[in-house]
């Protein structure tokens, strides 16, 4: 159950990633670099050379689709289904549980009342042994009598203990269920379960099915699965269309290497040539000092801005495409027959259902005429068997179909409640004791 839960949540991430997906993407870069040798300045364009110089890049960029074949959606609305069909899929394992729960349940109950037939069985055999022991004693019967009503004392004794060591059972089963740490002190609340002679099923079938189609959990995750199979393919679609894009970037750099120049120094004149006439052609010499652009300054005009919308066209991509929208569509033909197997099942499970309620109903009808047969019978043998009139294996004999048809009835009455509110369940009613 907890792992099932888990993958709810995991499914809720997954739709919360692709409601984020339609989201513009945001992302800063920065890079320090140390360079050495003939190089150009990014920012001049300029070679430069000399020792390690510094260089130091920052952006920011981001980036939204603004149509993509409408796949941000599909995706969105497909994983929107997979979180229903997981939730549901947790439901039907609660509500298989709970089936189990309420049979292991009904066996405690119908595990203690055996219990509680085989002592009252084993009380009165006391007492016919000591009747029998006294009526020996006086030499009214054969000591043979005795011992075989005392034979049976045994076999009851130990029917007793089977009984105690079959709700231990079933009380250790409903506690594993239940995955407690100990079944000390362990104990469950006992209501009053009678069914009258005449019950019946007022409902058929098909009434059965009709009630539980929209109801069962595994249905509806079929159905959801479905779903999202189809937005499967329109996803896969959205391939075939153009994507468009619109992208923007902000960014700027520092160079070691940049300079800016400070001043100009007179510093005499250079020969540059010399005359037709033999005179020295001169032109005034500079000494130049160049300083390194300051850090903020180089930030601030370094500056670079841009935004653009790219389109992309697909034309050719492999197949790519055209087989992904064919395993899409095999994936909802399989999503298709899924479903079906559910209702198929769902039907065939009901049908059985029915059946075993009804097989379960009529054994039930039918033990209680045993039961109620079985006691007058034993009332009459009891009488003849205290006035000697009846040999104490007729006495055994009668006693024995009697603790028989007691446990044929508390069977069957446990297992027809069972069955009758497994149907209730598969209407849509809790299952109430």
């Amino acid at each position: 159950m907890k792992q099932n839960m888990l993958n709810e949540k995991k499914s809720e991430i997954i739709l919360l990633q692709s409601k984020a997906q339609v989201l513009p993407n945001l992302s800063g870069n920065a890079s320090n670099s140390y360079n050495s040798g003939k190089k150009v300045d990014p920012f001049t364009n300029q070679f430069t050379s000399g020792a390690f110089t510094l260089s130091q890049n920052f952006s920011l960029s981001t980036s939204v689709t603004v149509f993509g074949g409408f796949q941000n959606l599909n995706t969105i609305k497909q994983n929107q289904y997979n979180l229903m069909a997981s939730r549901l899929d947790v439901q039907k394992m609660q509500n298989d549980i709970s089936l189990q729960i309420a049979s292991a349940y009904l066996q405690i109950l119908m595990a203690e009342e055996l219990l509680a037939v085989a002592r009252n069985q084993s009380d009165i055999t006391k007492l016919q042994v000591d009747r029998t022991k006294k009526l020996v004693d006086v030499g009214n019967l054969p000591k043979g009598n005795l011992l075989d009503i005392q034979a049976q004392a045994a076999s009851e004794e130990v029917n007793m203990v089977n009984a105690e060591n079959n709700l231990s059972l079933a009380s250790l089963n409903l506690v594993q269920m239940l995955n407690l740490d100990t079944i000390t002190n362990f104990s469950i609340a006992k209501p009053e379960i009678t069914l009258p002679a005449d019950v019946v099923l007022n409902t058929t079938p098909g009434q059965v099915y009709d009630a539980a189609l929209p109801r069962q959990p595994e249905i509806k995750s079929a159905e959801f699965k479905l779903k999202s199979s189809e937005k499967g393919i329109s996803i896969a679609r959205a391939g075939m269309f153009p994507r468009l894009s619109l992208n923007a970037a902000y960014g700027t750099g520092y160079s070691g290497a940049s300079q800016e120049l400070q001043t100009i120094t007179p510093a005499g004149y250079d020969t540059t040539g010399i005359t037709t006439g033999g005179q020295s052609v001169l032109v005034p010499h500079f000494l130049y000092d160049y300083q390194p652009i300051p850090f903020s300054t180089q930030y601030n005009n370094n500056i670079n801005k841009s935004v653009g919308f790219y389109l992309s066209v697909p034309l050719f991509n492999n197949l790519q495409t055209h087989t992904s929208v064919e395993r899409a569509k095999i994936s909802r033909e399989d999503a298709e027959l899924s479903l079906q197997l559910q209702k198929d099942n769902l039907r065939k499970i009901i049908q059985q259902a029915y059946n075993d309620a009804m097989s379960s109903l009529k054994k039930y009808q039918a033990t209680q005429k045993a039961v109620s047969a079985m006691e007058e019978s034993f009332k009459y043998m009891e009488q003849k068997f205290t006035v000697g009139a009846a040999t104490s294996t007729e006495y055994n004999d009668s006693k024995n179909k009697l603790i028989k048809a007691k446990s044929d009835l508390l069977q069957s009455k446990y297992d027809c409640v069972f069955k009758m509110k497994v149907l209730d369940f598969y209407q849509g009613k809790p299952i109430i004791l």
